[in-house]
């Protein structure tokens, strides 16, 4: 239920509907995505296309959605379950990015994929604390998610520098959301999901000079 309710979330802030509830594509046993290479971390989205056929499979670990079902950070997000939460929402992220470009024939780079969903863990993340917290913006909720977080380069190998870029550009944007649309952006229907809307369509080397743009 936890991962619909994310999907859910995240297509009404991006008003980005899929058909496809995520909870079809999930996997949870490592043993099963042995034979794709294997599972580097506790979330993982495998993605192989034959012809026009584009086949999905998202890995998330079976402990990680069992503490989250006794924790559920729809009802309170705190730092008991935010490392889990981070976990799943970056997965369900990555599945309705994919899965909603799919649909437009629009390719996605793993720079993009992953640009957007550490954007996604800010965004969502603020939309519930506002609400869990009678209104209140969650000010440290970015030195959180960026400063003290770090790319693990043993489970990244040779793509630790794609991920750093896509947590560099994500820090910048989010900092200038927040700077631009203030402690009570959101919280209400305000100018801030015309311009997250806006961005979520754009391509990556667009949303990146977008955010060169106005840093």
């Amino acid at each position: 239920m936890l991962l619909s309710d994310l999907q859910r979330l995240l297509s009404s802030l991006y008003d980005v509907p899929t058909e496809h509830d995520v909870r079809d594509f999930v996997v949870t046993d490592r043993a099963s995505v042995a034979c794709l290479g294997g599972a580097r971390s506790d979330e993982q989205l495998f993605v192989a296309q034959t012809g026009e056929e584009l086949g999905l499979s998202l890995f998330l670990d079976a402990a990680v959605l069992e503490r989250l079902a006794a924790a559920d950070p729809m009802r309170k997000l705190d730092q008991s379950n935010l490392a889990d939460y981070l976990t799943a929402i970056e997965g369900v992220s990555h599945f309705v990015y994919l899965a909603w470009n799919a649909g437009f024939d629009k390719p996605v780079s793993l720079l993009e994929l992953e640009l957007q969903a550490e954007i996604d863990k800010f965004v969502a993340s603020a939309w519930l604390l506002t609400r869990q917290e009678s209104g209140r913006f969650p000010s440290e909720l970015h030195h959180v998610l960026f400063k003290r977080t770090r790319v693990a380069t043993d489970l990244t190998g040779d793509r630790a520098p794609m991920y750093r870029a896509a947590a560099r550009y994500a820090s910048r944007y989010c900092q200038q959301v927040a700077q631009r649309f203030g402690t009570e952006a959101l919280v209400g229907e305000t100018g801030i999901w015309s311009e997250l809307r806006r961005f979520y369509r754009l391509g990556v080397m667009r949303k990146l000079a977008h955010i060169e743009r106005c840093a």
